[in-house]
């Protein structure tokens, strides 16, 4: 009998929630053998931000990494930022408070009460316009290229509008603690030296010099979805590029660039302010993204001169080189030091007492560590796996919208995000349909948007303190050096486009580009350089963005400062 006990027992243990605890406690997840390629980690941090930033990887020149993450790792715009992969959706528009929530219920708190209104709508991030590859030019950031003809959504009167992502953007913040990235999971816990999938099947492999010949060697390296994701977007004809840019192509470009060439950079970036050009824009002169490569990489991927296909080893091995030097840069953007971080450090006072109600909310009548347990508060990270305990939680049927609407992984599974620095991220879920931390309380409130559900997400109920107590909470997940881009989040110059001008109302502006006709006029907002120090102001949540709170100075990041980006 004993024994069948603890055989009990131990079954359940799978279906137990992690404790929580400081993210402190948890160790960073590395790459599997990294010395095989590397051999110098810090060259490999300073590479991979100066590739993260970089808006000269983009086909237009205009497009970085950070362009869709610069804000806690997201993205908090508010024009031209919706798509919808089912009905058509208005062109340009711009998001306000009364867009929110997606799916809104007579009684919020009843998800069988009348539906008031419905969109299908996803809230997404601005990429590129549709355009072909054709060539590059030696010296510019800018790439040739063509229109192409878009769906109808992106197009008004003829003129094109940047194309906008299918899910919202997750935050780059902590996300090395995933197995695997992107809402559906497709980025890979092996990388593959070339995409997202992990497959061998997808990528050629490497040039690799052994003894005077260059030889195609696979590429297999555990522990480096961070690296799997970095490989998608810059190739993608949404997000980055034109369609028909390739590896090598991209990396004859970068190598014939300064890095971060149209953008300052702060003398004291915690990363690159030793290696800043002072009084100008981008790196001393002393550094070229070739000799990076040299100084990060081991010579066995690029020291051959030898020509394959009009291309050299270093350029056609630069995925490699791309994907670990931003999965390292990206690996140091942890935020451990929030009040509940330092709460569970045995600091009694570090949470408020609201804050503390919140804890014990989460912790019981809400269930919430069921799936977001642990110090990184997601069931789907290394931690999660390593124990074993909800596995099935990792990726799930999270009833934000109906399953045929978009399958995610599959059945309409969706990986369980983080929730450190939510305060920051929003809007949430991964259809971006609920602008506040207040509607997401009322979303599981409710239990969820749409049944049946196979989540384990059930109503619950909730007074107006608890419901205060659980946001209290939440916003005390959030590391200050976060909200105020401080290090390890400080960063160099960018510029980002925040919409586009029209004529008269509703009407499209023309932007006047020879080479592409069809391409509406931008609006580009500025967000300056910051070094280690961060800013003096936190950054503008997207609640205060909606509500115009801090364009008067008081928040950062408030899209309202002027680009000073030469930009192509």
């Amino acid at each position: 009998m004993l024994r069948l006990i603890i055989a009990v027992l131990l079954s359940s243990c799978a279906a137990w929630p992690q404790a929580l605890r400081s993210l402190k406690s948890v160790p960073t997840p590395e790459p599997a053998d990294l010395n095989t390629y590397v051999k110098d980690k810090v060259a490999l941090v300073a590479l991979g931000k100066a590739l993260f930033w970089d808006m000269q990887a983009g086909s237009d020149g205009q497009t970085a990494c950070a362009t869709c993450h610069f804000h806690a790792g997201a993205d908090h715009r508010s024009q031209n930022q919706l798509s919808d992969q089912n009905r058509p959706f208005p062109v340009n528009s711009t998001l306000d408070t009364a867009s929110f929530p997606f799916r809104r219920f007579a009684d919020p708190s009843n998800r069988g009460s009348e539906i008031l209104s419905d969109s299908s709508m996803r809230v997404g991030s601005a990429g590129t316009f549709r355009r072909v590859f054709k060539e590059i030019v030696p010296g510019q950031a800018a790439e040739l290229g063509e229109d192409m003809l878009d769906r109808p959504e992106f197009i008004a009167a003829g003129l094109q509008v940047r194309r906008v992502t299918v899910r919202n953007t997750p935050s780059t913040y902590n996300a090395v603690y995933n197995v695997r990235n992107f809402w559906d999971g497709r980025a890979a816990r092996i990388f593959n030296g070339a995409t997202p999938s992990g497959s061998a099947a997808d990528a050629p492999g490497l040039l690799v010099a052994r003894d005077g010949t260059l030889r195609r060697e696979q590429v297999r390296i555990d522990n480096s979805s961070l690296a799997s994701q970095a490989a998608g977007p810059v190739l993608d004809h949404l997000e980055m590029s034109y369609a028909g840019r390739t590896w090598p192509v991209l990396a004859r470009k970068l190598f014939g660039l300064r890095p971060l060439g149209l953008q300052r950079v702060a003398s004291d970036d915690s990363v690159l302010g030793p290696m800043a050009r002072a009084g100008g824009r981008g790196l001393d002169d002393r550094f070229t993204y070739l000799n990076m490569v040299q100084a990060a990489f081991q010579p066995l991927y690029w020291e051959s001169t030898e020509v394959t296909d009009g291309f050299t080893q270093a350029e056609h091995n630069f995925p490699l080189f791309w994907g670990l030097a931003i999965q390292a840069y990206e690996a140091t953007l942890i935020s451990n030091d929030s009040p509940f971080d330092r709460f569970q450090e045995s600091n009694g006072i570090a949470l408020t007492t609201q804050e503390q109600d919140g804890l014990r909310f989460f912790q019981t009548t809400g269930r919430c560590t069921q799936c977001h347990g642990g110090a990184e508060f997601t069931a789907a990270s290394f931690t999660a796996a390593g124990q074993g305990r909800n596995a099935g939680r990792a990726f799930q049927r999270t009833g934000v919208r109906p399953v045929e609407e978009d399958s995610g992984s599959g059945n309409g599974n969706f990986k369980t995000s983080g929730l450190r620095n939510i305060e920051l991220t929003g809007p949430y879920f991964h259809n971006g349909g609920e602008a506040t931390l207040e509607q997401v309380v009322e979303f599981y409130r409710r239990g969820g948007n749409v049944a049946p559900n196979n989540n384990n997400i059930r109503p619950f109920n909730v007074t107006a303190a608890q419901s205060a107590a659980l946001v209290a909470f939440l916003k005390a997940l959030t590391d200050e050096r976060a909200r105020f881009d401080r290090a390890p989040f400080d960063h160099p110059e960018l510029c980002v486009p925040v919409g586009h001008r029209e004529a008269q109302p509703g009407v499209l502006a023309a932007g006047g580009n020879a080479m592409f006709p069809r391409s509406a006029a931008e609006k580009w907002a500025g967000l300056p350089a910051v070094g280690a120090g961060g800013h003096p102001a936190p950054l503008q949540t997207f609640e205060e963005l909606l509500k115009g709170v801090g364009a008067d100075g008081s928040r950062s990041h408030a899209l309202n400062d002027a680009c000073s980006v030469p930009l192509p």
